[in-house]
């Protein structure tokens, strides 16, 4: 039973085990009041995995894909409107992505649970990754393998996708996520045959599609004639750092305090890390993805350490990623 459960973990999120498992799996839970306490090992691990924290990004992008496939549910004439969520490193793209597609994933099975003694659950949502260096046919093979499409190396590009757009419309695939899309370069040769697929996907399948991908409007997808096809269909969806302040609002001090709600240690005292807003928008730039990387790190190491809070002096000693640690010595030369 063990080596079932441990080869069922193994499966990675673009395939349909996978993303299955990740879907249904209900997300770490924060301390609820009454609750018994919860042991170190428990807290670690729920710091490890910790809650989506709800960003505006998250908000938006889940409201227009809910519009986009409602919009695109009966259009058959030509390929249905998509979205793009871009940003820089670290800004949640693909938290974003995840938590809607998840999100996309549960609805469809409550409104249309499968029936008694079923052993095909219906497929609303596919995850893929543009692999480095994607041709038309490395990409199409991906796709192939999220529904475990059997695939061989005498098969031509043309003989996978139409296997694929077969099996993706059977399962029923209503929502098609797309990371790292800004691998796509469509002004080399194998570039510009990879967005040709994809436009060619969006037209077989009834499906809306969703792309992510680091700052893509500074790339090559925007840019020539097959960039602006894929411009002239999709919306902009922006996970930007978030402002210290937005007219009267201060968006990031509201996250720090979602983030410090939600977590599980015996001393820490609630409205510390709010206070430290100002130090943490310069340590991070505004990245929700760094800071929520700080916070858990100092979360683990107040438990590890015994002294159960976090304060400056532990966000002081926690080295964050390479990249926001150098943006941070550039702003405070």
């Amino acid at each position: 039973m063990g080596d079932i459960g441990a080869a069922e973990a193994s499966w990675p999120l673009t395939t349909w085990q996978g993303w299955q498992r990740f879907a249904t799996t209900d997300p770490p839970v924060p301390p609820q009041p009454g609750d018994p306490p919860r042991s170190v090992e428990e807290r670690l691990a729920y710091h490890s995995r910790f809650v989506t924290i709800r960003t505006p990004a998250i908000d938006t992008l889940a409201t227009q894909v809910r519009t986009l496939m409602i919009l695109g549910r009966h259009q058959q004439a030509t390929a249905r409107a998509s979205l793009i969520v871009t940003g820089p490193a670290g800004a949640g793209k693909t938290t974003a992505l995840l938590h809607v597609g998840r999100a996309c994933h549960l609805a469809h099975h409550r409104k249309n649970p499968a029936p008694p003694g079923s052993a095909h659950a219906a497929v609303p949502v596919a995850y893929v990754l543009v692999p480095p260096g994607a041709t038309a046919k490395t990409l199409i093979t991906e796709f192939a393998r999220y529904l475990a499409i059997p695939v061989t190396t005498r098969m031509t590009q043309t003989q996978i996708t139409d296997a694929v757009c077969h099996t993706y419309t059977a399962a029923g695939v209503q929502l098609v996520l797309i990371d790292e899309i800004h691998r796509l370069n469509p002004r080399t040769t194998t570039g510009a045959q990879t967005a040709d697929l994809i436009k060619d996907l969006t037209e077989r399948l009834p499906a809306t599609f969703v792309y992510a991908g680091i700052n893509v409007t500074d790339t090559p997808l925007f840019t020539g004639t097959r960039g602006a096809q894929l411009a002239g269909r999709a919306t902009l969806v922006t996970c930007g750092p978030l402002p210290a302040r937005a007219g009267t609002r201060q968006p990031f001090r509201d996250v720090i305090t979602d983030i410090e709600n939600n977590l599980d240690l015996t001393h820490h005292r609630p409205g510390t890390l709010p206070r430290h807003a100002p130090y943490l928008h310069q340590r991070t730039a505004g990245r929700i993805g760094s800071l929520t990387r700080l916070i858990r790190q100092a979360a683990i190491t107040a438990i590890g350490d015994g002294t159960e809070r976090i304060t400056k002096t532990t966000l002081d000693a926690i080295q964050l990623d390479h990249l926001a640690e150098t943006q941070h010595f550039t702003r405070t030369r």
